[in-house]
């Protein structure tokens, strides 16, 4: 008997010519100058005899989600660090990061009604994309910090080395962050009932954080409410457990063919490094290998919408990337820049909706927004982060289209290196105190948490006036 995927699977059929290498006969932008390509095949192919990081039944289920976002009837909240460190990736570290990621998304549920689905930034979030290939201090020149999967942060010849040996770390790294997740998030640390106990103390002594401690509180009352009422919260696995997916940008194809696998119950590839990965606004040539490699797998794939993007371009990739039009394939994620969205979003929407495809659109309000303040750190301010979500509600609800989700670098460390926030607003004055991103400048628990509220008015207030 032939085993069938299951209903609103959406299994996506390679092209006839896609193959998992096929990508190296394009162009690839954004790539390290590996010193050594014995070695880097080497690798490679251990890899590749890895097991999974992600399984396919997981992937499809957040594909069943995303598609329910594309219809309307819930909200895409990815969020986690801009540039994953291995060293982060502790139980200390994915706590940290999951905490500040669950008080979000309950935050967004609670305020709008809405199921929220949670994509971490997280377990594979290692390489980063440059604005120039080098880096020049003190007149030394040396190659630009790429993520720690290629290599290290610290300004010598030795540390700025691509080294292939960092593939394999990254993969080692994953695997374990992600078997701390998944603990975490089916042990007990995602019940409702730890809602207090995820604020910290540097964010409780916070406007938002006491704000915070306000919505736990009715939501801890709404589950006594709930039990008084003779419904049985303790064998409501949702009350007590998440699902948090994984995601990353697909920036290496190196990596990313490595940990692609045909499945045979459904005729298809998936790419088990995450369950969503995306191309980057550098990386979305049509003809490129970015592109090439993602259009054969199965996986939600979500593309960095910026201000060079045209209507013409964004058609041509969602009929490569998508062309059998699948509600949850394709994540549009917008980052234009306060001020900016007014103006370029609209023939975006547009031109996405003109085609029938069935995209969630979503908001990275993060990195149309960074600059280099006075005291020569590289920030952003909550303000103009704000002010982008706004404007990106505010073109949704005018046209007609509904505003899918968020998409945010942030840290559950009481760091400073975005400006603004609340009676703890962090000027330019602090950004050197505890300023410990690896790349590029992330919202702290408590900013986090006051752009939170400020969405879920959003979402209350698009859908109220439906």
């Amino acid at each position: 008997m032939e085993l069938k995927p299951p209903v609103g699977s959406a299994v996506h059929r390679a092209p006839s010519s896609w193959r998992p290498d096929s990508w190296r006969g394009h162009r690839a932008e954004q790539q390290p100058d590996w010193p050594d390509l014995q070695a880097l095949e080497r690798v490679e192919n251990t890899i590749a005899l890895q097991p999974p990081l992600v399984l396919p039944d997981e992937i499809l289920g957040l594909r069943r989600s995303l598609a329910d976002v594309a219809a309307g009837e819930g909200f895409l909240l990815q969020a986690g660090d801009c540039a994953e460190r291995f060293s982060s990736c502790t139980e200390d570290g994915v706590r940290s990061k999951l905490r500040v990621i669950l008080q979000v998304a309950i935050l967004l549920t609670y305020g709008s009604g809405m199921p929220v689905v949670k994509v971490g930034r997280i377990s594979g979030q290692f390489a980063k994309p440059r604005s120039r290939p080098t880096e020049v201090v003190d007149a030394v020149e040396l190659p630009a910090y790429r993520g720690d999967i290629v290599n290290s942060p610290e300004f010598t010849a030795e540390a700025r080395r691509a080294d292939p040996e960092r593939l394999l770390r990254a993969y080692q790294h994953s695997s374990a962050s992600l078997n701390v997740l998944r603990a975490l998030s089916r042990g007990g640390f995602a019940d409702l009932d730890q809602a207090h106990a995820w604020n910290q103390e540097f964010v409780r002594r916070s406007d938002a954080g006491r704000q915070y401690e306000k919505a736990a509180d009715d939501i801890t009352w709404a589950l006594r409410f709930m039990s008084a009422c003779g419904v049985d919260t303790g064998s409501q696995s949702a009350l007590h457990q998440i699902e948090l997916f994984t995601s990353h940008e697909a920036l290496l194809p190196h990596y990313e063919q490595a940990l692609t696998r045909y499945d045979e119950k459904r005729d298809a590839w998936f790419d088990t490094s995450a369950h969503m990965v995306w191309i980057g606004d550098r990386t979305r040539q049509l003809d490129g290998a970015h592109v090439e490699l993602l259009s054969g797998i199965t996986n939600p794939i979500g593309i960095k919408v910026g201000p060079s993007t045209t209507p013409a371009q964004l058609r041509a990739l969602c009929e490569r990337l998508d062309p059998e039009r699948a509600p949850g394939r394709l994540v549009m994620i917008s980052r234009l820049g306060a001020g900016k969205a007014a103006e370029l979003l609209p023939p975006l929407l547009r031109a996405v909706k003109s085609t029938g495809h069935h995209v969630v659109w979503a908001c990275d309000p993060m990195h149309g927004n960074t600059f280099v303040s006075e005291s020569g750190y590289k920030t952003r301010r909550l303000s103009d982060i704000t002010a982008e979500v706004a404007e990106f509600f505010a073109v949704h609800k005018e046209e007609g289209v509904h505003p899918g989700g968020i998409h945010l670098e942030l840290t559950g460390d009481d760091v400073t290196e975005c400006l603004g926030g609340g009676m703890d607003e962090i000027l330019d004055t602090h950004l050197g105190t505890r300023y410990e991103t690896a790349c590029d400048p992330r919202l702290n628990a408590g900013q986090s948490i006051e752009l939170a509220f400020r969405v879920a008015e959003l979402l209350r207030e698009h859908h109220s006036a439906r």
